[in-house]
């Protein structure tokens, strides 16, 4: 059995101010899968309130204190209410659930399932006592402490202890997982026991100087019986006898035989690891609950609850443990992360997405995502691209350039006052996808059916028409445009909007260009063409260090770059030319045809000479019929503004 769904209603942040009904449309209503699900979203999105909801309701194995607080409740609301229901019952589990069982379905399709029910209130500051319920019923009748243990979850909390779980102490957490074990069923006639009584015959024996010891002293077996113990028992008991009397005496023991103690005495490490550091603990812990959920002859829920898996892992063992938990599909794990690096290991049908105060799963019959889409994306949604997951706002763009470049123009916008922060302080990620299947990760912000996911999506994309003039200036064959469909109809309205038709839909809406590429649009903004310019010069410069030999023309600018004339390149470049001649000469010498650089060196320097450009006045910047408005449009929209 496992938890299929979880509704809250008034619980934290999860809630609104209507009155409570259980009929009524809850303030959160979420399914689980049956194997592994990995709850991510930004700080403060109800990750944690989640996990939370779940354990007030179920305990947890270990023996820690879980109670009510005033927080738990909504605002200023008086009541609280957390339903959870269980699927996928076997008979073996189920018999344990009888009188609280309800069915679905009909005939031999009806399959059992059970709802669990905590139901809270306070009045005033006074919260009142309440219990948990079961039934098929919006109220259910009380579960008994029986039926309570077998619902019972294993919970790590964030930044866990690992050091304090696992050495030997009273009610260690190991102890507990062993003494739940089958192998330990046996209680005192285990075979640790006896091997334990001969240890403590041993230690007796020793403090009472008759403890035998044999060595191999010279190649000869040679017997003693070491007295240091005696000596230090005889002085204790000089002590005794002056406190009690003659007659009294003390003997050493290595406490109670039983079981239990016996288990309380073990510490779980790796072989030849002397100083384990955190991580390592970390996992041999996790490695030991998961024995815990795994015990045979068990007929309760296995569920593990496991909140900031990363705490104290570095990304590679991130990766190796979530790898390893996924083939774990006999026992239900809900798990919170902070993680890029963890949730690029997790198929995308795992993952639940929070924002906003809704949690969102991204199966199959819960986003727009085609069934293609999901192998697609985990092929290449790794650890930079996951970095959308955890944003209040995403800008989708193609490629590196765009990573680099965008960032930069929304810093200058800021410095500017035409936003109030930056994408950094907005949390706004810039995820450069690397190809043009956009609306494969636009979709994945995109709902079957309310609510909808309100994170603003910002896609990018280039107009990717040549214009015309562009062929006949270059003398381009055709076949290469009527490939792009341009000269058989040029129509760049048209194909904008065809573009943007296939992108938007919900939260998501698509930004794109006017004009031909990004490139090419800075290179018709009559400012920011000279950085893109100079730009291209330090690209120049670097692959001449690195031993490149290019054109004529390259060389020329080199010089001129070395003697640091670059106004003068920048002027003779101009001379004779328009804006269309400009942009048109940097797109087919340095950024398309004759490209001998790469765009992202050229992306790199441009954002560079941007950042620190101190001449730049607003009016230079942010121009009337800026062709790089569709990237401050995106930007805004992103950010909220």
């Amino acid at each position: 059995m496992f938890i299929s769904n979880l509704k809250l209603w008034n619980f934290r942040k999860f809630g609104s101010d209507r009155d409570i009904d259980a009929d009524s449309h809850a303030d959160l209503n979420l399914d689980f899968t049956q194997g592994l699900n990995v709850i991510i979203g930004e700080n403060d999105s109800g990750k944690s309130a989640i996990i939370d909801a779940i354990k007030l309701v179920l305990k947890t194995h270990s023996y820690e204190f879980i109670r009510i607080e005033d927080k738990d409740f909504y605002k200023e609301t008086s009541r609280f209410r957390i339903e959870l229901i269980f699927d996928g019952f076997e008979a073996i589990e189920a018999k344990n659930f009888t009188e609280w069982l309800a069915w679905k379905g009909t005939g031999n399709q009806a399959v059992p399932y059970l709802r669990v029910v905590y139901d809270v209130s306070r009045r005033g500051k006074k919260i009142l006592p309440s219990d948990v319920k079961a039934g098929p019923d919006a109220e259910g009748s009380q579960l008994n402490a029986e039926a309570r243990e077998y619902l019972k979850a294993t919970y790590l909390k964030p930044l866990r202890d690992a050091e304090s779980e696992l050495i030997a102490k009273r009610n260690s957490r190991l102890s507990q997982i062993l003494l739940g074990d089958p192998a330990f069923k046996a209680g005192k006639d285990h075979d640790l026991v006896a091997i334990f009584e001969v240890l403590r015959s041993g230690l007796n024996k020793y403090f009472r100087g008759e403890f035998k010891v044999v060595k191999d002293v010279g190649g000869v077996p040679t017997d003693s019986f070491p007295l240091e113990g005696k000596q230090i028992k005889e002085r204790i008991d000089g002590y005794i006898k002056g406190f009690y009397g003659e007659q009294y005496e003390t003997a050493f023991d290595a406490t109670s035989s039983d079981i239990k103690s016996i288990l309380e005495m073990l510490t779980l490490q790796l072989l030849d690891e002397a100083h384990p550091g955190l991580g390592t603990l970390n996992r041999l812990f996790m490695a030991a609950e998961l024995l815990h959920l795994n015990k045979e002859s068990w007929t309760g829920v296995r569920l593990g609850l496991i909140e900031e898996l990363e705490a104290h892992l570095h990304p590679q063992a991130q990766m190796q443990i979530i790898e390893a938990l996924q083939k774990h599909r006999d026992i239900q794990l809900i798990l919170t992360s902070h993680s890029p690096n963890l949730v690029s290991k997790v198929k995308l049908e795992n993952v639940i997405l929070c924002h906003n105060a809704y949690a969102f799963p991204l199966g199959k019959t819960y986003t727009k995502l085609r069934k293609t889409d999901y192998p697609f994306l985990e092929r290449f949604l790794d650890v930079t691209k996951s970095n959308l997951f955890f944003a209040k706002g995403v800008i989708i763009v193609e490629g590196v350039a765009e990573e680099m470049i965008i960032p930069a123009i929304a810093k200058k916008m800021c410095d500017f006052k035409i936003i109030p922060r930056d994408l950094t302080a907005a949390n706004v990620s810039v995820v450069a996808i690397n190809n043009t299947a956009f609306s494969r990760y636009g979709n994945i912000f995109q709902r079957t059916k309310h609510p909808h996911m309100t994170i603003p999506v910002a896609i990018l994309n280039d107009l990717d028409l040549r214009p015309v003039e562009y062929a006949t200036a270059y003398k381009i064959k055709a076949t290469d445009f009527v490939r792009q469909n341009i000269i058989s109809a040029y129509n760049p309205a048209n194909h904008l909007a065809a573009k943007a038709a296939k992108l938007e839909g919900q939260s998501v809406k698509p930004f794109i260009s006017n004009f031909w590429t990004l490139e090419y649009c800075i290179a018709l903004h009559p400012y920011l063409r000279k950085l893109l310019f100079t730009a291209i010069q330090y690209a120049i410069e670097e692959n001449r260090a690195d031993n490149y030999t290019g054109t004529k023309e390259s060389k020329m600018a080199v010089q001129q770059l070395q003697q640091y004339k670059i106004d003068i390149a920048w002027n003779n470049f101009l001379a004779g030319k328009t804006a269309e001649a400009v942009a048109f000469e940097l797109m087919y010498n340095f950024i398309i045809d004759q490209r001998k650089l790469s765009k992202a060196v050229i992306a790199q320097y441009f954002a560079v000479l941007l950042l620190k450009d101190q001449g730049m006045m607003k009016a230079d910047f942010a121009i009337v019929n800026n062709p790089v408005q569709y990237i401050f449009d995106a930007i805004n929209y992103a950010s909220g503004y």
